[in-house]
């Protein structure tokens, strides 16, 4: 088998790494918009680098992952499904809900195979709060309280074409009430502030963001993200029902401090970012789509799931610009 792939920058990288390290995934093919920057990652990795994404496709490969800037995951998607290739790609598919349904009719027009990249579904703390919310164990849940904070903002160039807070950061949020849940949100009611740096501000989007989901049982879920939070890199998720409540990323690494008297000591080695924090889960999730490609395993994250996570940060985006309530059901969908 022989894997290409698309994007050799840090979570290409990542990913190439994780690919390179697994005897089951056969050879690497790797392509960049710069050619010598897959050069040096395939002469580190023991691959084949591509002198352009072009020779990709000309040379053959069975397999696609698309780990490129978000502007040019939907042109590959849809050339590689075409061309009967199964493909892996980084969430978005494409920067706006439009085009994302476009690309997924065109994925199902081609019986195309596609697995998108939410990586949490393979993180062990998320696993284990799905297990017990599905069982019963919490009782009837009738609170979710979800948070992303970054350490540091990303570049200026980055956020013009992210897609903004809720796209781009919060859909992972989103993709993770309803894999734990297993239900739907129908109505959105999100803010978001641009005080911070002035690239968000230039760039149409926030740098910190709230937004009240309402689920189709009742549940309500808050959920928060921030791009400024100096302390470190802290992902989690609080589930609280009529009988107990759990939390994930909760660990002895998490960035916060108690005040209180005799509470825990602050961790004395935050988490510094998301490839630290998810490693072991993005390592997960490239072993599910090697199995996925040899005919071995499901597919862990198709593109109606992926849709249904970014529908729900479209109508916060909405939300939050037209500042009122947004009901899912006013979003077009497939």
């Amino acid at each position: 088998m022989r894997i290409g792939l698309i994007g050799t920058g840090r979570i290409g990288s990542f990913h190439a790494a994780a690919l390179a390290r697994r005897p089951d995934a056969g050879s690497l093919l790797l392509a960049d918009a710069d050619p010598a920057r897959a050069a040096r990652l395939a002469d580190r990795l023991g691959a084949t680098a591509a002198p352009s994404v072009e020779q990709v496709f000309t040379w053959g490969v069975d397999a696609l992952v698309v780990a490129c800037a978000t502007e040019g995951h939907a042109e590959l998607v849809v050339r590689a499904v075409r061309g009967g290739l199964p493909v892996f790609c980084e969430k978005p598919v494409a920067p706006d809900l439009d085009r994302t349904l476009a690309v997924l009719r065109e994925v199902a027009a081609a019986r195309g195979v596609l697995q998108l990249g939410f990586m949490r579904r393979f993180d062990a703390g998320c696993l284990t709060a799905r297990e017990l919310v599905r069982s019963g164990a919490l009782g009837r849940l009738h609170t979710v309280r979800t948070m992303t904070a970054d350490p540091a903002p990303p570049p200026a160039a980055y956020l013009a074409t992210s897609g903004g807070l809720y796209r781009d950061c919060m859909v992972h949020d989103f993709d993770m009430v309803r894999w734990v849940t297993g239900r739907e949100a129908v109505e959105v009611y999100a803010a978001g502030s641009d005080a911070g740096p002035a690239a968000f501000r230039e760039a149409g989007d926030v740098d910190t963001a709230a937004a009240l989901l309402t689920l189709d049982d009742g549940t309500l879920v808050s959920s928060t993200a921030t791009r400024c939070n100096g302390a470190g890199y802290d992902v989690r998720m609080e589930f609280a029902g009529e009988l107990d409540q759990v939390s994930s990323g909760l660990d002895d690494r998490t960035p916060i401090a108690s005040t209180e008297p005799h509470g825990p000591p602050p961790a004395s080695k935050p988490w510094g970012g998301f490839l630290e924090r998810f490693g072991p889960a993005y390592e997960a999730e490239l072993a599910a789509f090697v199995q996925l490609v040899r005919g071995e395993g499901p597919n862990p994250c198709d593109g109606r799931e992926g849709l249904a996570a970014f529908r729900i940060a479209e109508a916060c985006e909405r939300s939050r610009r037209e500042r009122r309530p947004v009901r899912l059901e006013e979003l077009p969908d497939l």
